[in-house]
């Protein structure tokens, strides 16, 4: 069995670490922050980029400052999960832009869901009307945010 594990060195998570903090450095200054001339650095980057390690570069952006400061997790418990249901399920949260995460989980729910939005009441639109018929649904529960405590990506290597 093949692994999709990719083998890094101390240079290769220098280089994720630093693109974690700052995806906007220029190649000049990465590789003077992890100790290597400009070619070897631009080698190693291009390299992780096809590789599939670095999936590629976005804006981080601030939901409350964008007023989507609602955020509830949602538990879904599936009518089945035969893998036919499962890949339905998939593909559906995938159109669902307020769904932040989802997530399939070993317990006593199959999948938990992250949903972000302006208010409750945009919340409750989403669930019934999105999140409810998404195929195979058999029944959620909601749990609501009050405060994000701690809210990264992956920035250390």
């Amino acid at each position: 069995m093949q692994s999709d594990h990719q083998e890094l060195d101390r240079l290769d998570r220098a280089i994720l670490s630093v693109l974690a903090r700052d995806g906007r450095i220029s190649i000049t200054d990465l590789a003077q922050e992890i100790g290597l001339s400009k070619s070897p650095t631009q080698s190693r980057l291009r390299r992780l980029e096809a590789s599939g390690v670095i999936k590629g570069y976005h804006a981080l952006l601030d939901p409350i400052r964008l007023g989507m400061d609602h955020v509830a997790f949602v538990e879904v418990k599936l009518t089945e999960t035969r893998e036919k249901a499962l890949q339905a399920f998939n593909a559906a949260v995938r159109e669902v832009p307020e769904i932040e995460q989802a997530h399939m989980i070993a317990s006593h729910f199959d999948y938990l869901l992250k949903v972000r939005t302006t208010s409750m009441s945009a919340y409750r639109t989403v669930l019934g009307e999105k999140i409810s018929t998404l195929p195979y649904v058999g029944s959620t529960s909601t749990y609501v945010a009050m405060q994000a405590v701690k809210e990264t990506g992956l920035a250390e290597m």
